[in-house]
């Protein structure tokens, strides 16, 4: 038994004792004080009636009465066995009650010294056994705290394996071309090309990462009211020069007066991410759907919508996840972390960002993206 056992004890025993020690006082005071039977001293004669003088009477002394048998008398000694008992008992109910708010705590005593040890499979949940009070809400509040800090550990780790996955590829090339200018002079100009590609795709990657990193840890810049329409149009019409030359058509409908409250920078480039991810996976010959309207209940909702080989339903929620490649996917040139951006980033501005299937059945993939409207 740990300390706060003993202190929780001692102070609900010496309550306890006080309360008892102080209740059985007053009464034995209040008893020590009582008057005597109500029938005595005896009432004055009635006229006429005679009644012979006490024996007690001194012929040269004021009379006095004696005092009443012993059965009546008041006071009394201290009831030492009711007090005995109450101690005992209080004792009793002490422990219990100690007991009963500190083996909890123990158990989440341990169960924290378990974690920071680095064992988070640890939980108290179940430890708590009935309890419906604020202990058993902190054991449930160190559960989720255990899943969160293991959720987040996995993705730290997934995100370290996977990034040093994409930074492999381009150094491998980088030190293939390397060898390949050494081994043959002549093509060194194809091998300075490769080594120019190869740094760029390594930073652009690193950049991402690094927008990425100061999103997750709130950095998102000044917020200003942003003129939706107009930063729409101009990512429709790099989106319609990017498609020419795949032969994918972006069609735009949008309504006017649209205003939020947001870093442009970045808005423009969550919304610009989700739009060129939209058309590298559509086919030649389709086009992109992209619409915005404001809602009565003052959002903004706009839908972007590809017609390509879409997403399996149980991915729709993987593919915000950093590096993600879904089994649908093409490889294609990027490097996984544009969706995770945009969502970082609208979450930034209390904005959401959610992959659906299109209510019509058909292929492809609906990308909803739900903003506040500013005032």
């Amino acid at each position: 038994m740990g300390r706060l056992f003993w202190k929780f004890f001692l102070f609900i025993w010496l309550g306890q004792v006080a309360a008892i020690v102080g209740t059985g006082a007053f009464f034995w005071f209040e008893h020590q004080q009582s008057p005597m039977r109500a029938d005595w001293p005896p009432p004055p004669p009635q006229l006429g009636e005679h009644r012979p003088p006490p024996p007690e009477f001194e012929r040269n002394g004021p009379p006095h009465h004696s005092p009443p048998p012993d059965g009546n008398r008041p006071g009394g000694p201290l009831p030492i066995f009711p007090l005995i008992a109450g101690l005992i008992a209080s004792l009793f109910c002490a422990v219990g009650v100690a007991w009963y708010f500190a083996k909890p705590i123990r158990h989440l005593r341990n169960a924290f010294a378990t974690a920071a040890e680095g064992n988070l499979d640890t939980r108290v949940g179940s430890a708590m056994g009935g309890r419906r009070d604020e202990l058993a809400d902190l054991g449930q509040d160190f559960d989720r705290m255990t899943e969160r800090l293991q959720a987040l550990m996995a993705a730290q780790k997934r995100l370290l394996h996977d990034v040093s996955h994409e930074m492999r590829s381009p150094l491998a090339r980088l030190q293939a071309a390397i060898g390949l200018a050494r081994q043959q002079p002549g093509r060194l100009d194809d091998s300075l090309a490769r080594i120019e590609r190869e740094g760029e795709r390594m930073n652009g990657l690193i950049g991402e990462l690094l927008t990425l990193s100061r999103l997750e840890a709130g950095v998102s810049g000044p917020l200003e009211k942003v003129d939706l329409g107009e930063l729409l149009a101009e990512i429709v019409e790099d989106a319609r020069f990017e498609g020419a030359a795949r032969q994918v058509g972006t069609d735009y409908a949008a309504a006017p007066g649209l205003f939020v409250e947001a870093n442009p920078e970045l808005l423009h480039r969550a919304i610009e991410n989700v739009v060129r991810n939209g058309l590298r996976f559509s086919p030649a010959g389709t086009s992109l759907q992209i619409a915005a309207k404001l809602e009565v209940d003052g959002l903004i909702r706009l839908h972007i919508a590809d017609q390509g080989i879409g997403v399996p339903e149980a991915e729709l929620e993987a593919i915000f996840t950093p590096f993600y490649r879904g089994r649908n996917l093409a490889t294609g040139n990027g490097y996984g972390l544009g969706l995770a951006i945009a969502r970082q980033v609208l979450s930034t501005v209390n904005g959401k960002i959610a992959a659906k299937m299109k209510s019509d059945g058909s292929a492809g993939l609906l990308i909803e993206i739900v903003l506040p409207a500013a005032d």
